[in-house]
């Protein structure tokens, strides 16, 4: 890796590093929040679903804000608008207001996160490609996924820790002082580099340009478009499972105000992902194809989270949930690499937000359907028929392998040096 390429990974691990601790400092206790409010189980989760509903609504839009606006402009205004909308959260919990205003803040918070799903990725690969790098995208966006793992870490477990010492709402205030401090930043080390933003004094025809351009090189794609197909099974089982498994581990645990187990099973899910993203360049080595990783992984996600729903011991679920947590965390750079080898550089950020769209479509339908179910039947069995649901992402991706994209197949070599 060469100089500028080194310069260009500082700055994306960076700002993972800057919006991943932000963002964590809630994740250990967010529906622990949203219960202390005095929503129900349903309640809390369809709260959950109207974030990643606001996610669907706006992933498309903000992704032509990236590729016509830049990207850094697109990460500026997430930060912004998160920051505001995790006010307002707050400010809701204070007043336990009723949940039409939940539903409606959750929109406003999936619309921040949306500034940066498809964003940041096209803002490093562009620029990498620019500076030179030849290396494997897994190399690199494994370190992101290690960084996301440290800050996760730190985040959910100070976040468990400070509301346990003062209450729910504090953690809250310390993601809205991070994510001003993350603009600073952004600000000054952000550029775009290796793209230029498409403006036009037509702003909906450009628009309409860049999405059908995107349609073009995603949804009409075959290989692209199969694995968009599975990500609404295995990434709205990812959302459901990593928010259950606070209430979830604290029956097991036997205390419901043990407010830093629920942090320790966020910060379990780091110390996975620090470990998935170094494996990630490793597991790919081990096949010949990227889809190898990701149907294995799909595959091994159904048994863990079947397995899961059979089980009461405490110790024994943060194992399995340890080995969840590392499956998925290993397959995600992977699939980041493979879909990024087949989409060009003009409408990198809006095939990306669409992907994300499809995953957070999943989001909106199977977080409402497994909280429902777990306040019928209880959270291992709503678990259980998680893993079930992830299953169905495996004949997608099965599709997309049958497809022999030369990407499937993409750069092999050893991991670069830093």
């Amino acid at each position: 890796m060469n100089d500028a390429a080194r310069k260009i990974q500082r700055v994306y691990l960076t700002l993972t590093l800057g919006n991943t601790v932000a963002a964590s400092f809630i994740w250990g206790i967010n529906t622990l929040f949203l219960l202390d409010a005095g929503l129900s189980n349903l309640e809390a989760f369809a709260a959950n679903a109207f974030f990643t509903a606001g996610m669907v609504l706006f992933e498309v839009p903000t992704g032509v804000i990236a590729d016509g606006w830049g990207r850094r402009a697109s990460f500026l205004l997430g930060t912004i608008t998160l920051a505001a909308s995790t006010y307002l959260y707050y400010v809701l919990w204070q007043i336990s207001a009723p949940f039409w205003m939940w539903a409606v803040v959750s929109v406003l918070l999936g619309l921040g996160f949306t500034f940066f799903s498809g964003a940041v990725e096209a803002w490093l690969v562009d620029a990498l490609r620019f500076s030179g790098y030849e290396g494997g995208l897994e190399t690199v966006l494994g370190r992101g996924q290690m960084v996301q793992g440290v800050a996760m870490l730190l985040g959910s477990v100070a976040g468990g820790v400070i509301a346990q010492a003062t209450n729910l709402g504090v953690p809250f205030l310390i993601r809205v002082f991070v994510l001003v401090a993350m603009f600073a930043v952004a600000f000054g080390l952000m550029h775009d580099v290796g793209f230029s933003p498409e403006r036009s004094t037509h702003p909906l025809r450009a628009t309409r340009a860049v999405l059908s351009a995107s349609i073009e090189n995603g949804l009409k794609n075959p290989p692209v478009r199969y694995v968009m197909l599975a990500a609404p099974f295995s990434a709205g089982v990812g959302i459901y499972v990593f928010y259950a498994l606070q209430p979830f581990l604290l029956d097991l645990y036997g205390d419901p105000r043990a407010y830093s187990i629920a942090g320790l099973a966020a910060a379990i899910v780091a110390g996975s992902q620090i470990l998935g993203g170094w494996l990630a360049p490793h597991a790919r080595r081990l096949f010949h194809k990227r889809t190898s990783v990701l149907i294995l992984g799909g595959l091994a996600g159904f048994v863990i989270l079947l397995v899961l729903g059979f089980t009461r011991v405490f110790w024994v679920a943060l194992v399995l949930l340890a080995f969840w947590a590392v499956v998925g965390s290993a397959a995600t750079p992977v699939r980041q690499a493979y879909v990024n080898d087949m989409i060009p550089s003009k409408q990198r950020a809006t095939v990306l937000s669409f992907d994300s769209l499809m995953g957070s479509s999943g989001g909106v339908v199977v977080q409402p359907l497994l909280g429902r179910g777990a306040d019928l039947y209880g959270y291992p069995a709503s678990l259980a028929m998680a893993g079930i649901i992830e299953l169905i992402s495996v004949p997608f991706l099965l599709a997309s392998r049958r497809q022999g994209a030369s990407a499937d197949r993409a750069n092999t070599e050893a991991v670069q040096s830093p």
